[in-house]
Parts: structure tokens; C-alpha cells; sequence
């Protein structure tokens, strides 16, 4: 009998969080340190490319971790390309086409994208995939992708 009480007051214990703080499942609205700043290290603005390139990420103030690793003052990348809408700090950053999730830290990718203009902006997100209040984002760029050039015959 004395096990069962245990179980039940280890369990109301364990959703006591929930039940009385709602918010605190959830990180949104973490704040990001005083001069965090994200940046694109490589393409350039208005760049134009040739087929594939290379995106490498560039972070101040701040350290890159893998998604679901909950450290102060780290969050991991996340590359929006032709995204319009603003980034909502109380909604998770989505995982599509659209939105590139580098939960494992990574602080580069090759991205190939079909010819014409198309944006590109980072944000960091923190172990769920918020964004940090007020957000930390790199300023939106501009690529123009051309049409890959003929392979050289042998």
C-alpha cells in the first residue's frame, strides 16, 4: 500500500509544474545575451551563383548546440530561404522546404537551389526550436542563382 502512495504522489509531484505553470513546458520567449549577432559568413548580398554553393554560418556572443540541449546563452541554426513572414517568437520555428533545421550543430550546408532570386536569413533557436526574445536573426540576403555551367568532357 505505502508503494502505491509513493507512485501517486511521485507522479502529482512530477505534473505539478504543469498543472500550475503552463508556460513552463515550453521556451519560448528566451532571452538571448546583449550583443548576440548572426550573420552569413558566405554567400555575400546580391551574390550571383553558379549551381550549388556553400551557406556558413556566422554567430557572436553566443555558443551553437544541438537541438534539445538546453544550455544558457546557445541554440542551434535554422536557414529560412524565400521566406516572407516574420518570425513569431511564441511559435516554434517549422520544419519544411523552407525552414533547414541544423539540430545537430552544424554551422555550415551546400544548398542547392533552382535558378533565379531567392532570400536567405538565419535564426537561432533554442533547444525546442523557438526563437530567442527578441529574436536572433542575421539580416536577409539576396542570392541570384544561375543555371550551372556545361560539364567539362574527358
Amino acid at each position: 500500500m505505502k508503494i502505491i502512495y509513493c507512485a501517486a504522489l511521485a507522479a502529482a509531484l512530477a505534473l505539478l509544474p504543469i498543472v500550475l505553470l503552463p508556460g513552463a513546458a515550453y521556451s519560448q520567449g528566451k532571452a538571448a545575451p546583449k550583443g548576440a549577432k548572426l550573420y552569413f559568413i558566405t554567400p555575400q548580398d546580391g551574390q550571383k551563383i553558379r549551381g550549388g554553393f556553400w551557406v556558413r554560418f556566422g554567430l557572436r556572443n553566443m555558443g551553437v548546440t544541438h537541438a534539445g540541449d538546453d544550455y544558457q546563452n546557445a541554440g542551434h541554426h535554422h536557414l529560412l530561404v524565400d521566406v516572407n513572414d516574420p518570425i513569431d517568437t511564441k511559435e516554434p520555428i517549422p520544419q519544411d522546404k523552407s525552414h533547414l533545421h541544423f539540430g545537430a550543430g552544424q554551422t555550415e550546408t551546400f544548398l542547392e537551389l533552382p535558378p533565379g532570386t531567392h532570400t536567405l536569413q538565419l535564426v537561432l533557436g533554442d533547444a525546442k526550436h523557438y526563437p530567442f526574445d527578441p529574436p536572433v536573426a542575421s539580416e536577409k540576403i539576396t542570392v541570384r542563382v544561375r543555371q550551372p555551367g556545361p560539364v567539362p568532357r574527358r
